[in-house]
C-alpha cells in the first residue's frame, strides 16, 4: 500500500520499492479490495523480502511498525498496525493512515505532483 500511494503522489519524481520480512506470491485480497476502493489496483505486485544491498541504496527507509535485521538504518518508522488477517474495516483505517503518511512523504521530499494529486482524490 506505502510504495502504490508513494508512487501515485510523487509521480515519476522518485524511485520507489517496497519489501518486507515475509515474502508472498500475492497480496492479501482484503487490501487488494481496500485499494481498489481507492481506486488503486495492486493485484499483480508480489510481496518482496527486503534485500540489505538494496536498502543500502536507498536515500529514505520507512518501516511500518516491524524491526527489520539486516537493515543499518531506518529514517522513519511509521508505527502501523500489519493488515494481514484483519477485517475489510480495519484494513481501509490502516489504508487511510499510509495513505496519508505516504502523502506528506511524498510532499516532504518536494513531490510538486503530490500537491496536484492531492486535490483530486
Amino acid at each position: 500500500m506505502a510504495e502504490a500511494y508513494f508512487r501515485y503522489f510523487a509521480g515519476d519524481l522518485f524511485e520507489a520499492a517496497s519489501a518486507g520480512t515475509i515474502q508472498a506470491e500475492k497480496p492479501e485480497p482484503v487490501v487488494v479490495t481496500a485499494m481498489a476502493e481507492d481506486g488503486i489496483d495492486i493485484s499483480s505486485a508480489r510481496p518482496k523480502l527486503i534485500d540489505p544491498a538494496v536498502a543500502l541504496r536507498a536515500s529514505v527507509i520507512v518501516t511500518m511498525g516491524c524491526d527489520v535485521e539486516g537493515i543499518d538504518h531506518v529514517d522513519e518508522d511509521w508505527g502501523l498496525p500489519d493488515p494481514k488477517g484483519q477485517s475489510l474495516d480495519r484494513v481501509r483505517q490502516i489504508r487511510d493512515l499510509i495513505k496519508s503518511k505516504a502523502q506528506e512523504l511524498a510532499e516532504r521530499l518536494g513531490g510538486a505532483a503530490s500537491m496536484d494529486r492531492s486535490e483530486n482524490g
